[in-house]
């Protein structure tokens, strides 16, 4: 498959989405009661669970300790059953432990770590099922998960991908059989209210003259994800507040 087939003549997708459409996202939040936050993502058929413990004492040895702000940890690790492949995968592979990384560096740019000097913060997340934007979908549920918490972040951090069409149309929200299609792909990471950009990969180079309409439609996507994912947000906040007991499972599809 070429990036020439990513578009139809009538302008849709493989998937019969337009090329600045997202896809449909669900989410709930607070979907285990043991974390102190927790939310499950479907943004198309990629699927993620993420649960947050903390802020706690730092675990292990006491130099990790920062005298000035909190300890972010990441995990990132995916299930056997994710993909088609039926394979394991060691939860501290290579891949894995990149992933980690990125999250981490993503996310502490979000959370206000100064509140909590000296204490450790936790963030797992597991791939359920993958079909493209695995990292961004990720970064989303994480999101998710401390506000669940009631962790203090500056503003949500929300990811999202791009690619080109046909050679020059920018493509939103990337699935998995468009991130093979061999053409270019980027993920950014970003505030976007404030609209900083935390995190940005490129899995193969984009001509000068195409990049900035790419991260721009990217940018764009991360604005559409953030209106879908504070609608939830309200909503879960509003019918545990009318409950009266936070913690309730509560689900937003939107």
């Amino acid at each position: 498959m070429s990036g020439m087939d990513l578009l139809s003549d009538q302008g849709l997708r493989l998937d019969g989405r337009r090329a600045t459409e997202l896809r449909e996202i669900r989410c709930k939040l607070g979907v285990f009661s043991q974390p102190d936050g927790s939310a499950y993502l479907e943004q198309g058929n990629t699927k993620v669970l993420a649960a947050v413990y903390g802020p706690h004492e730092i675990r292990g040895s006491r130099t990790k300790a920062l005298h000035d702000k909190a300890l972010v940890n990441c995990q990132y690790s995916m299930a056997t059953f994710s993909t088609g492949e039926r394979k394991r995968r060691p939860r501290g592979d290579r891949k894995s432990q990149e992933m980690s990384m990125h999250l981490r560096q993503a996310l502490q740019a979000a959370i206000r770590t100064e509140v909590y000097p000296r204490s450790q913060i936790d963030i797992f997340v597991e791939v359920l099922q993958a079909d493209g934007g695995n990292y961004c979908v990720c970064v989303n549920a994480a999101t998710l998960a401390l506000m669940d918490a009631g962790i203090p972040m500056t503003e949500y951090m929300v990811a999202c991908s791009a690619s080109l069409a046909n050679g020059d149309i920018p493509l939103v929200d990337i699935s998995h059989l468009e991130e093979n299609s061999g053409g270019p792909n980027l993920t950014v990471a970003a505030l976007p209210l404030s609209g900083q950009v935390a995190l940005m990969e490129m899995s193969q180079r984009f001509h000068l003259d195409h990049l900035p309409k790419v991260v721009d439609c990217a940018l764009q996507g991360c604005r559409d994800i953030y209106n879908v994912l504070d609608k939830a947000v309200r909503r879960h906040v509003e019918i545990s507040g009318a409950a009266a007991g936070w913690g309730n499972k509560t689900q937003v599809d939107l």
